[in-house]
């Protein structure tokens, strides 16, 4: 299991990741907006409204699909257990950057919020292709659920190209939706096309960052600096910065705004994907809902994995690189990777990354042209985001 980071907050002493969650509802609750009972990001109440949105938008799209063949029901099935659960924390940054340049608290935001989670629905479901994942959140990943569908029925053809290229078409079906829900989300019209614009950003960056991962994969590339590169644009920006600008652009803020969430969004994305890489080998699989096996059969060149490459002695990095993209590999072979992973203070450089990072996006916030509850709230998704489990 990861080991619980030290959560370092402005002026404050190192503290457990359960204690800083506490230390930032005191340290700034002296907001003239009370904190909802949930805490001062009041996530559980996010989660409810952005879902109703997707349910709803979701509901209205089934019947378009199933009116022009009932053929289609499978994949707006895939489509509605793709976008069960999840942390929902994309909205709940979008719906923060709203609220923390003076938009009010209206049901068009949570639905503007929920485009973002096609968004990533529509990224993970591409991601799993390319990575030839075999579970999603605990469930067979989209490709996987079609090639059993075709293999069932006995088609003609590959079962695993079918499944391919059913999920290919979801995953841009996901996409086109993005826009779709963000227009028909009740916001006026000139806020719609101040947050398309930041979508069309955010898309690209998505982009470059996966296909700079491909590349990272396809080459090797085993360089720290490489690995932040692509953490950058592939989580940092889309995670936590760009879901920010959104809610800015929607709220109609402009640049003072938007500097204050990448000083604050840069690092917090950075340390999010840093716990995601560390859960990715060291977590529980029936809390990250994916093998811990996964991510080193897939060749990810992660940061961790980068650092302790970087420190290896020359037998390690020799295991490391017959082990790190074997699809074949086994949890033996997994355990070696992870103890030379801990040996080489590889997860304990993350650990630190983390904490500093954390430290630096909280910072970043005492100046921050915001509202008193959305600092605090955001003070809160910062631990929130870095601390978690899955």
């Amino acid at each position: 299991m990861a080991c619980c980071h030290r959560t370092r907050l402005p002026g404050g002493a190192g503290l457990p990741a359960d204690s800083g969650r506490a230390m930032v509802t005191i340290m700034m609750s002296g907001a003239p907006d009370a904190a909802a009972e949930s805490g001062q990001a009041d996530l559980p109440r996010i989660r409810a409204e952005v879902e109703r949105a997707l349910d709803g938008f979701l509901a209205r799209q089934r019947g378009d699909l199933v009116g022009m063949s009932v053929e289609l029901a499978p994949c707006v099935d895939a489509i509605a257990d793709l976008l069960t659960g999840g942390k929902r924390l994309r909205a709940a940054f979008c719906y923060w950057g709203w609220r923390a340049c003076g938009g009010s608290d209206r049901p068009a935001i949570f639905a503007a919020a929920a485009a973002l989670e096609l968004l990533h629905a529509s990224a993970l479901v591409h991601d799993d292709v390319m990575d030839a994942s075999d579970t999603r959140r605990g469930k067979p990943a989209a490709h996987k659920r079609f090639a059993a569908r075709h293999a069932a029925a006995q088609w003609r053809g590959s079962a695993d190209g079918f499944g391919s290229g059913a999920a290919i078409l979801i995953g841009d079906l996901l996409l086109a939706w993005t826009d779709e829900l963000l227009r028909t989300s009740g916001m006026p019209a000139d806020a719609v096309w101040r947050g398309l614009l930041v979508l069309d950003a955010m898309r690209s960056e998505v982009f470059a960052g996966q296909f700079l991962d491909l590349v990272s994969q396809a080459s090797a590339d085993s360089a720290v600096e490489s690995a932040l590169r692509v953490v950058r644009l592939k989580s940092a920006k889309y995670t936590v910065e760009r879901p920010l600008h959104l809610g800015a652009a929607l709220a109609g803020r402009g640049a003072a705004a938007r500097s204050a969430f990448t000083r604050y969004g840069i690092p917090l994305g950075v340390a999010f994907q840093l716990r995601d890489d560390i859960l990715g080998v060291f977590g529980d699989p029936a809390q990250t809902g994916k093998p811990v096996t996964d991510d080193l059969r897939e060749g990810k060149r992660t940061v961790m994995l980068a650092i302790a490459a970087e420190r290896a002695d020359a037998a390690q990095a020799e295991l490391l690189d017959t082990s790190i993209g074997d699809p074949g590999l086994g949890e033996s072979q997994a355990d070696q990777v992870k103890a030379i992973i801990t040996s080489t203070g590889a997860l304990a450089e993350c650990e630190s990354m983390i904490d500093a990072s954390v430290k630096e996006a909280l910072g970043a916030l005492d100046d921050a042209p915001i509202t008193p509850r959305a600092r605090s709230a955001l003070a809160e998704l910062a631990i929130a985001a870095t601390s978690r489990t899955t």
